[in-house]
């Protein structure tokens, strides 16, 4: 029997991808929730053994719950639904691991085994100390009108988006299933993941005297604070997963337009921006914030291989990273 590591997650997107793929990450056992033929080529393009299942359909979850049961830890990276005030996907994974955990295996003994192979990492009275991850987002904090703000800081969510997975946090925490952290995250960007399409279509952005601050996290260093926290963070506790960049998002545009050798978008004031942008586009422009990152560097011990946005853009060949956004 392989004395792996396993870990479970649920959403195979390209954080999880990244996530299996890295150092030393791809030396655990990862299995990852799918539902779709194009996320179970995704899991096998990073090595990770697809289980079916839907988080729309509880009945559908056992097999992952009972794999979930067995594995060293669970990474939690799917999003809320696009409506309700609610996340019912939540809710229906911790019934799904609830059923499991009340539910007689087959073949108890090589659980067991399986288990006490998986949870390997231990403290000196054989507790694990292995943990649970929960991804959300920054969104919950709402605008601070450029404030700072920290994990302490208090609740101000403006939007369903934010209060779905405001909900989410909760109903994790207050499940006694697991040890669970809270990992808030912000704006993802890589070589892959930029606004190239937005700078083509010259999208406005704010003028400089209306902009706000936004904040960001290049995707590999995000599945790396994934990895720290399995290890390193403390159950219950919330940490901002934000990179050093105190940047505002019209300058953000600009920067990456420089970068690519395309032209930086028109600025407009808000009032005239809202006729050309989508009412979602819209709301995130209306929240300003400046996320701590202290918890995460001194818990996690994270050192970011992008400390901000410009590690990237300056060591990209334009004509390289416009054919990656087109492949993708």
């Amino acid at each position: 029997m392989s004395r792996k590591l396993r870990f479970m997650m649920i959403g195979m997107g390209d954080v999880a991808q990244r996530l299996a793929s890295s150092e030393p990450a791809r030396r655990a056992r990862w299995f990852g929730l799918t539902r779709s033929d194009e996320a179970r080529t995704r899991a096998r393009a990073s090595s990770v053994l697809s289980v079916s299942g839907d988080l729309d359909s509880r009945i559908s979850l056992l097999r992952a719950a009972n794999i979930a049961r067995s594995s060293a830890a669970t990474i939690f990276l799917a999003p809320p639904p696009n409506i309700g005030g609610d996340d019912p996907r939540v809710k229906r994974w911790i019934a799904a691991r609830s059923r499991a955990l009340n539910r007689p295996l087959r073949g108890e003994r090589r659980f067991e085994a399986l288990r006490r192979a998986s949870r390997a990492h231990s403290d000196r009275r054989g507790k694990s100390t292995l943990t649970d991850i929960y991804v959300s987002t920054t969104g919950v904090y709402g605008d601070r009108a450029g404030d700072r703000v920290s994990e302490v800081s208090v609740l101000r969510t403006q939007s369903a988006r934010a209060a779905r997975r405001v909900a989410a946090e909760r109903r994790v925490r207050n499940s006694a299933q697991t040890r669970m952290a809270v990992l808030r995250v912000p704006g993802i960007y890589a070589q892959t993941r930029l606004p190239i399409e937005r700078l083509r279509e010259r999208l406005p952005a704010l003028v400089a005297t209306e902009d706000v601050y936004t904040n960001h996290i290049h995707a590999d260093d995000l599945a790396h604070a994934i990895w720290l926290s399995v290890f390193r963070a403390r159950a219950g506790r919330t940490y901002n997963i934000v990179d050093d960049a105190e940047w505002k998002m019209g300058d953000y545009f600009d920067r990456v337009a420089d970068a690519l050798g395309l032209a930086r978008p028109p600025r407009m004031s808000r009032g005239e921006l809202a006729k050309h942008i989508t009412p979602m586009m819209l709301s995130f422009m209306s929240e300003s914030r400046r996320i701590e990152n202290t918890r995460m560097k001194q818990e996690l011990r994270l050192v970011m291989r992008f400390p901000t946005p410009d590690a990237l853009l300056q060591s990209m060949s334009p004509t390289d990273a416009l054919q990656r956004n087109l492949d993708v």
